[in-house]
């Protein structure tokens, strides 16, 4: 209990993704660009989906929700790591790296549920184009977005006040860039074992099942536009969906990776890099494979300009 008590006094320090060598400066340079194409992106993006009369849709309202969950997911990580690197400071409060985690448990949880909900829309729309305004309405876009924040939020307090009441000892060094599940966890001087099970669990929900109805909603889309026959269509909906695909995968493979694995297969060095694509390069990818690969938001972006 003393332990547990000096722990909730003592900051954490983060090992971060950077040293100071002239290679770490240049990748500082490149994540920092990235974190700023990311911002501008997004908010183009959500700005353009809010003024054009033409994108005020249920694909383009959940559009506009992921653009907001990555500029937030992006920021949670990014700007710390930033100041951390700049300051040569590598220390966190136990407060921020509770709240680090919490906010970043809950937008992770939440972009995965609104992709699969985002793939949803899009089976709808093709699939059953006459019942889409009663599938896909207001309401049910409103309550679609509620839930997946909704249950995010809960189950990444549940997870935190779990974590955090636990004795950390040792010298409280996160071999990370930022504060996360798996990081946290070698610094427990109890056994996390049971625990661990509950992270397995919590993966398999937020990041499995949403990957796997994307992947049945996506193949259900294919098969319906090549039985139309239309050589065009065909090419636009394979072009389309495998491009969406490609950033889903990257989204729910790496983080899978991370949230599945037992503790013991867990290497810091991986485990960064497989937190980049997950936590920076997906945010980055969003606006563009949603927007640029789409007529009627280039359409729209054209005339606001």
């Amino acid at each position: 209990m003393e332990t547990g008590n000096h722990s909730c006094k003592t900051d954490f320090t983060l090992v971060g993704l950077f040293q100071c060598g002239h290679t770490d400066t240049f990748l500082f340079t490149v994540i920092t660009l990235l974190f700023a194409v990311a911002l501008i992106g997004n908010i183009t993006l959500v700005h353009l989906i809010r003024l054009d009369r033409t994108l005020h849709t249920p694909m383009y309202f959940l559009l506009s929700q992921l653009s907001i969950i990555d500029m937030m997911y992006i920021s949670t990580t990014v700007p710390k790591m930033a100041a951390n690197f700049l300051s040569n400071t590598k220390t966190i409060s136990f407060l921020g790296c509770a709240i680090q985690t919490f906010v970043f448990l809950t937008l992770g949880g939440s972009e995965a549920l609104l992709l699969g909900f985002m793939s949803y829309d899009r089976y709808i729309a093709i699939c059953w184009p006459l019942h889409y305004p009663l599938l896909m309405s207001r309401k049910i876009c409103c309550s679609m977005v509620a839930s997946a924040w909704s249950s995010s939020s809960i189950t990444a307090l549940m997870h935190i006040i779990y974590i955090f009441q636990l004795p950390f000892c040792g010298s409280k060094i996160v071999n990370h860039f930022f504060c996360e599940v798996p990081s946290l966890l070698p610094l427990v001087c109890e056994d996390t074992s049971q625990y661990e099970h509950t992270v397995l669990v919590s993966g398999l929900v937020f990041l499995l099942l949403p990957f796997l109805a994307i992947l049945a909603s996506y193949a259900r889309v294919l098969v319906v536009v090549f039985r139309m026959g239309s050589g065009k269509g065909q090419s636009r909906a394979v072009s389309t969906c495998s491009s969406h695909l490609t950033v889903a995968s990257l989204f729910y493979v790496t983080a899978l990776c991370t949230y599945t694995q037992p503790h013991s297969l867990h290497s810091p060095g991986r485990d960064k890099v497989v937190a980049v694509l997950y936590s920076i390069i997906t945010p980055v990818l969003n606006p563009f494979i949603y927007s640029l690969r789409n007529k009627e938001v280039m359409g729209a972006l054209r005339r606001h300009l």
